[in-house]
């Protein structure tokens, strides 16, 4: 057994959130002494293991870091380079758990820039309504270490970040989605390139049988997704742009499956209101690719679309009166997931700010023709007034409380067609708020709040 052979050995379990916890329990139940290290003295306090310090790492048989913690940028964390000079060895949770599972329970794991959430629970539940047995954790929903192996044939659908894969050596997918790729978690990884290396491990250990699926809509991704058919991968391509052609495509809306060989139209994408806007499009092509890599015919791949809802914090619609829609995208920390809900609607009132990440917001500038004020928050706010100001009207309101009251007035007093309020930052939270489920909680009771008896939350 993969833990047991820990037993009476000392493990280090460096970062002691939901992941790191798990994985103490997980060790700590096969017998393993477990050392915490926390940079945080009053969790190393209270979670009921033995507090690491530098001078105990060496006689580590294990290090298993949380995901978020550094290991070469800005500068490896402490502990890190001390297991290195130490050579002691460092793995993940996820590739552990990989490892426990071994080749008779199928692993999807999930990768991108954007999307990977609802991709990763729309696959998971496009299975379920097929009739698999499926469980679905990682970087979404619960911890690897919390998820019961079961029995054999068990899929197992995991969203996988940058963050993660860093820590993966062992990890095998049996299908391993590539979504999208664009610029972000520099300073984790140091520039794109290196930013690139972390997410190509998904594909690391795939061998005969396994299929890669490579969204081709951007250039790094399409590179990716042709290097892999060099090397004789099975890759099935997804493509919503009519001039790459892809084994899995939307046309015109319509969602388009050459798997097989002849192309057949496996659904009306227009028929669904419950994935609005093209980046979703993205999301159920790229799910639906994965499903059918798994042996789903097209007819069990789209049997659960139509009663998948969507995610918490990303295009969730909170409440509604009247005319005017709230929707909650807090998830959008990037310009370029934002880009994507300001597609979406056509009347919107938008909340955006925060805490900005580097680049700045011009690239927004194609995607605000649907805006008719923005309400700025946070940070940011006067460089999105300085990048798209001219664009648009930009109010400089400064909480989430004024934005969503100015917003609404707004909205209501608009008239005409569905108003959007819309919160879409393109910018982290933690100028404001502990998270981006935070910022997203905080909007919706508000919004709840202003729709009144018309609220939806």
């Amino acid at each position: 057994m993969v833990l047991e052979r820990y037993e009476g050995r000392k493990i280090g379990i460096l970062g002691l959130a939901r992941s790191g916890l798990a994985a103490a329990r997980a060790f700590a139940a096969a017998g393993a002494e477990v050392l915490a290290f926390d940079d945080r003295p009053e969790v190393l306090a209270g979670a009921g293991y033995r507090a690491g310090s530098i001078a105990d790492v060496s006689d580590l048989a294990l290090l298993v870091p949380s995901p978020g913690v550094p290991l070469t940028h800005p500068a490896p964390h402490p502990v890190i380079a001390a297991a290195r000079i130490a050579g002691v060895p460092i793995r993940g949770d996820v590739d552990l758990f990989a490892e426990i599972l071994g080749e008779r329970r199928p692993i999807v794991g999930i990768t991108g820039t954007n999307g990977k959430s609802t991709t990763t629970a729309l696959v998971h539940h496009l299975l379920v309504k097929a009739g698999v047995d499926a469980a679905l954790g990682g970087n979404i929903g619960r911890p690897v270490f919390e998820l019961e192996p079961g029995p054999e044939g068990r899929v197992f659908v995991l969203e996988l970040s940058s963050f993660q894969l860093d820590l993966c050596e062992r990890l095998r997918c049996r299908v391993a989605v590539w979504l999208n790729l664009t610029s972000d978690h520099l300073d984790r990884h140091g520039d794109l390139e290196g930013y690139v290396a972390a997410k190509r491990r998904i594909f690391r250990n795939q061998g005969t049988g396994d299929v890669a699926v490579v969204g081709l809509d951007d250039a790094p991704s399409r590179e990716v997704a042709y290097g892999l058919k060099r090397e004789g991968r099975r890759v099935i391509g997804v493509s919503l742009d009519a001039a790459v052609p892809g084994e899995v495509e939307v046309a015109d809306g319509r969602l388009i499956d050459a798997i097989d060989g002849a192309p057949i139209e496996a659904l009306d994408l227009g028929a669904l209101d419950n994935l609005r806007g093209r980046h979703n499009w993205q999301n159920i092509a790229t799910a639906y690719a994965a499903v059918r890599a798994l042996g789903l015919s097209p007819e069990q791949a789209i049997l659960g679309l139509a009663s998948f809802r969507s995610l918490p914090h990303r295009m969730e619609e909170v409440a509604r009166a009247g005319t005017v829609l709230w929707v909650n995208d807090s998830k959008a920390t990037n310009p370029d997931s934002a880009a994507k809900s300001l597609s979406s609607f056509a009347n919107i009132f938008w909340i955006a700010g925060g805490k900005p990440k580097p680049g700045g917001f011009r690239s927004l500038r194609p995607f605000m023709g649907a805006v008719r004020a923005g309400y700025l928050i946070g940070t940011a706010a006067a460089e999105i007034a300085a990048d798209l100001g001219d664009l648009a009207p930009m109010h400089q309101v400064g909480t989430l409380e004024a934005a969503v009251k100015a917003a609404s007035r707004a909205a209501r007093a608009a008239g005409g067609p569905e108003a959007v309020v819309l919160l879409a930052p393109a910018c982290a939270s933690f100028d404001q708020f502990r998270s981006f489920e935070h910022r997203g909680d905080v909007f919706r009771e508000l919004a709840v709040a202003e729709a009144g008896e018309g609220g939806a939350g």
